[in-house]
């Protein structure tokens, strides 16, 4: 049997502990960076080995993973004092979990190429929190075809599907439609949330009464008892993501030259309620936003 693939990860936060958690499981070596080592501290112990620097990744790995924030964060690792690019293996492979721009996705993938040698896929996921740690995320991902059959394995390990989309720079934008369509449907279940609250209805049980309808989504499921405050509000992902994210997919829609008006009202609630609750707030706070109530099963 060969050996395991050498596996690099950087970005361990809400997302990717649970990543390399699993790629552990599944018998991976991995070696890990992270900016606030404290979060690295429960995966050493758990058997992965901790770098000093995105560089020292990039020379222990065969594929270096990504889950950073922004593409100000992926930039840096990959190009700034001792990043991935300063010690890039040839022919190595950076698989980019993060959500960031298209255009910069090809832009750094190429000048990763020309300066180190080192192929880029972007793979953003879909599945929160909950997908990272069961093991289920979907995966949605770019990049030449005989450089992504060899991230198949990795794959297997932190998702339940993973969909080739394209050239580099299609799993982001794949990832950019995800995240119009959650951004949207997230507003309508707080709204539709507010609404039974008004009308009477114990909105504890809206998820549960409509499980398996045209209306049922899995954010109605996982983040919907929290929005109706019948449970405490969890760590699902920082509001000031998902705003990024759809206004890199409105400015992507005008370089094709389409208008997105449904995203457009999306993008000026997210922003009052960030202004509103604070950048750092959580997806799940959109209840507290709407004026939801906490622990009340239905109205008085």
């Amino acid at each position: 049997m060969p050996a395991k693939q050498r596996i690099g990860f950087i970005g361990t936060g809400l997302m990717g502990a649970p990543m390399v958690q699993r790629l552990l499981q599944a018998g991976f070596p991995v070696t890990i960076w992270n900016r606030s080592e404290e979060k690295s501290a429960a995966l050493v112990d758990s058997g992965a080995s901790k770098a000093a620097s995105p560089a020292e990744v990039a020379r222990e790995a065969d594929i270096v993973c990504m889950c950073v924030t922004d593409t100000a964060a992926v930039e840096a690792v990959v190009f700034g004092d001792a990043g991935i690019a300063s010690e890039a293996q040839d022919d190595s492979i950076l698989v980019d979990f993060s959500s960031i721009s298209p255009d910069a996705t090809r832009t750094m993938a190429q000048r990763l190429f020309d300066q180190s040698a080192m192929h880029w896929v972007d793979a953003p996921v879909s599945g929160g929190v909950k997908g990272a740690t069961d093991g289920t995320l979907i995966i949605m991902y770019g990049g030449e075809d005989a450089i992504v059959r060899q991230v198949h394995a990795l794959f297997s390990a932190v998702s339940s599907r993973s969909t080739h989309m394209g050239s580099t720079g299609a799993g982001q934008v794949t990832k950019l439609c995800n995240q119009v369509i959650v951004a949207s449907n997230l507003l309508a279940i707080a709204e539709s949330l507010l609404l039974g609250q008004e009308a009477g209805i114990r909105v504890d049980r809206l998820p549960e009464a409509l499980s398996g309808g045209w209306a049922d989504s899995l954010p109605l499921q996982i983040i919907g008892p929290h929005l109706a405050g019948a449970i405490p509000e969890a760590d699902t992902g920082a509001l000031s993501n998902m705003l990024k994210d759809i206004q890199s997919a409105l400015a992507t829609a005008g370089e094709v030259g389409r208008k997105m008006p449904v995203t457009c009202e999306a993008i000026l609630t997210y922003e009052k309620a960030c202004t509103s609750l604070g950048t750092e707030a959580d997806i799940s706070e959109l209840g507290t936003y709407y004026g939801i109530e906490k622990n009340r099963s239905c109205c008085d």
